[in-house]
Protein backbone atom coordinates (compact mmCIF):
# COMPACT_ATOMS: atom_id res chain seq x y z
CA UNK A 1 0.00 0.00 0.00
CA UNK A 2 1.33 3.52 -0.74
CA UNK A 3 -0.14 7.05 0.62
CA UNK A 4 -0.81 9.46 -1.51
CA UNK A 5 -2.73 12.82 -1.11
CA UNK A 6 -6.55 12.83 -1.52
CA UNK A 7 -8.36 14.15 -5.05
CA UNK A 8 -11.49 14.59 -5.86
CA UNK A 9 -11.70 11.75 -8.26
CA UNK A 10 -10.87 9.32 -5.13
CA UNK A 11 -14.43 10.79 -4.01
CA UNK A 12 -16.61 7.42 -4.32
CA UNK A 13 -13.87 4.98 -3.54
CA UNK A 14 -13.52 6.89 -0.23
CA UNK A 15 -16.84 6.78 0.68
CA UNK A 16 -17.25 2.74 -0.54
CA UNK A 17 -14.18 2.51 1.92
CA UNK A 18 -15.50 4.46 4.97
CA UNK A 19 -18.97 3.32 4.66
CA UNK A 20 -17.48 -0.36 4.28
CA UNK A 21 -15.88 -0.06 7.32
CA UNK A 22 -18.00 1.39 9.60
CA UNK A 23 -20.92 -1.27 8.04
CA UNK A 24 -18.18 -3.83 9.40
CA UNK A 25 -18.33 -2.60 12.94
CA UNK A 26 -22.10 -2.15 13.26
CA UNK A 27 -22.41 1.79 12.55
CA UNK A 28 -24.39 2.87 10.07
CA UNK A 29 -24.55 6.21 7.83
CA UNK A 30 -25.08 9.24 9.73
CA UNK A 31 -25.58 12.45 7.10
CA UNK A 32 -24.75 14.35 10.19
CA UNK A 33 -21.52 12.33 11.20
CA UNK A 34 -20.40 11.52 7.78
CA UNK A 35 -21.18 14.76 6.50
CA UNK A 36 -17.71 15.60 5.38
CA UNK A 37 -17.54 12.65 3.10
CA UNK A 38 -19.57 14.64 0.30
CA UNK A 39 -17.15 17.17 0.36
CA UNK A 40 -13.65 16.43 1.31
CA UNK A 41 -11.67 19.40 -0.25
CA UNK A 42 -14.07 21.75 1.60
CA UNK A 43 -13.86 20.02 5.54
CA UNK A 44 -10.50 19.08 5.26
CA UNK A 45 -8.08 20.88 2.65
CA UNK A 46 -9.73 24.10 2.30
CA UNK A 47 -9.65 24.80 5.94
CA UNK A 48 -5.50 23.52 5.97
CA UNK A 49 -6.26 20.27 6.74
CA UNK A 50 -5.02 17.25 4.65
CA UNK A 51 -6.56 13.69 3.38
CA UNK A 52 -4.40 10.40 2.50
CA UNK A 53 -5.23 7.83 0.98
CA UNK A 54 -4.26 4.45 0.67
CA UNK A 55 -3.50 3.43 -2.58
CA UNK A 56 -3.25 -0.45 -3.91
CA UNK A 57 -3.16 -1.96 -6.89
CA UNK A 58 -4.62 1.81 -8.10
CA UNK A 59 -7.63 1.56 -5.91
CA UNK A 60 -8.33 3.29 -2.49
CA UNK A 61 -7.80 0.79 0.63
CA UNK A 62 -7.69 3.39 3.45
CA UNK A 63 -8.18 6.64 4.51
CA UNK A 64 -7.05 9.20 6.92
CA UNK A 65 -7.87 12.91 7.61
CA UNK A 66 -6.87 15.64 9.57
CA UNK A 67 -9.08 18.71 10.21
CA UNK A 68 -8.13 22.33 11.81
CA UNK A 69 -9.39 23.10 14.65
CA UNK A 70 -9.54 26.35 16.86
CA UNK A 71 -6.55 27.49 18.74
CA UNK A 72 -4.17 25.69 16.42
CA UNK A 73 -5.51 22.18 17.28
CA UNK A 74 -6.32 19.56 14.85
CA UNK A 75 -8.43 16.54 15.04
CA UNK A 76 -7.43 13.58 13.65
CA UNK A 77 -10.02 11.18 12.02
CA UNK A 78 -11.04 8.65 9.42
CA UNK A 79 -8.49 6.14 10.20
CA UNK A 80 -10.11 3.43 8.13
CA UNK A 81 -8.53 0.15 6.11
CA UNK A 82 -10.46 -2.56 4.57
CA UNK A 83 -10.11 -5.71 6.27
CA UNK A 84 -8.14 -7.81 4.43
CA UNK A 85 -5.22 -4.61 4.95
CA UNK A 86 -5.41 -4.88 8.44
CA UNK A 87 -2.96 -6.47 10.83
CA UNK A 88 -0.05 -5.75 8.35
CA UNK A 89 0.81 -2.34 9.62
CA UNK A 90 -1.20 -0.36 6.84
CA UNK A 91 -3.40 1.39 9.50
CA UNK A 92 -0.43 2.11 11.75
CA UNK A 93 1.32 4.05 8.08
CA UNK A 94 -2.06 5.76 7.58
CA UNK A 95 -2.14 7.06 11.04
CA UNK A 96 1.74 8.23 11.13
CA UNK A 97 0.80 10.47 8.17
CA UNK A 98 -1.69 11.87 9.89
CA UNK A 99 0.06 12.10 12.86
CA UNK A 100 3.37 13.50 11.36
CA UNK A 101 0.84 16.41 9.58
CA UNK A 102 -0.50 17.21 12.71
CA UNK A 103 2.95 17.13 14.43
CA UNK A 104 4.12 19.88 11.37
CA UNK A 105 0.98 22.35 11.12
CA UNK A 106 -0.58 21.65 14.62
CA UNK A 107 -0.32 22.53 18.73
CA UNK A 108 -2.15 19.59 19.59
CA UNK A 109 -4.13 16.67 18.14
CA UNK A 110 -7.52 15.31 18.65
CA UNK A 111 -9.03 12.01 18.18
CA UNK A 112 -12.39 10.10 19.21
CA UNK A 113 -13.19 6.17 18.60
CA UNK A 114 -15.54 3.52 19.85
CA UNK A 115 -14.66 1.88 22.88
CA UNK A 116 -14.84 -1.18 20.93
CA UNK A 117 -12.12 -0.49 18.37
CA UNK A 118 -9.09 -1.92 21.12
CA UNK A 119 -6.27 -2.03 18.54
CA UNK A 120 -7.03 1.86 17.31
CA UNK A 121 -7.37 2.63 20.84
CA UNK A 122 -3.47 0.36 21.18
CA UNK A 123 -2.01 2.50 18.67
CA UNK A 124 -3.41 5.63 19.79
CA UNK A 125 -1.81 5.20 23.25
CA UNK A 126 1.71 3.69 22.14
CA UNK A 127 1.98 6.79 19.51
CA UNK A 128 1.79 9.43 22.57
CA UNK A 129 -1.88 9.88 23.23
CA UNK A 130 -4.21 10.45 26.56
CA UNK A 131 -7.04 9.38 27.31
CA UNK A 132 -9.33 12.67 27.79
CA UNK A 133 -12.48 11.89 28.42
CA UNK A 134 -15.87 9.22 27.71
CA UNK A 135 -18.92 11.21 26.71
CA UNK A 136 -22.04 10.30 24.33
CA UNK A 137 -20.34 6.59 24.07
CA UNK A 138 -16.78 7.61 22.39
CA UNK A 139 -13.59 7.90 24.23
CA UNK A 140 -11.73 10.95 23.49
CA UNK A 141 -7.79 11.43 23.07
CA UNK A 142 -5.18 13.95 22.71
CA UNK A 143 -1.92 14.96 22.12
CA UNK A 144 0.09 18.04 22.67
CA UNK A 145 3.06 18.56 20.48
Amino acid sequence: MIIQMYDDSRMDEVREVVLGVLLEHGFEYDRLKDADLKDINSYYLSKDGTFFVGIDDGRVVGTAGVRKLEENMCEIRRIYLKKEYRGKGNGEKLFLAALNFAEKNCAGALLKTDPALKKAISMYLKHGFSFVMKKDGYLYFEKRF
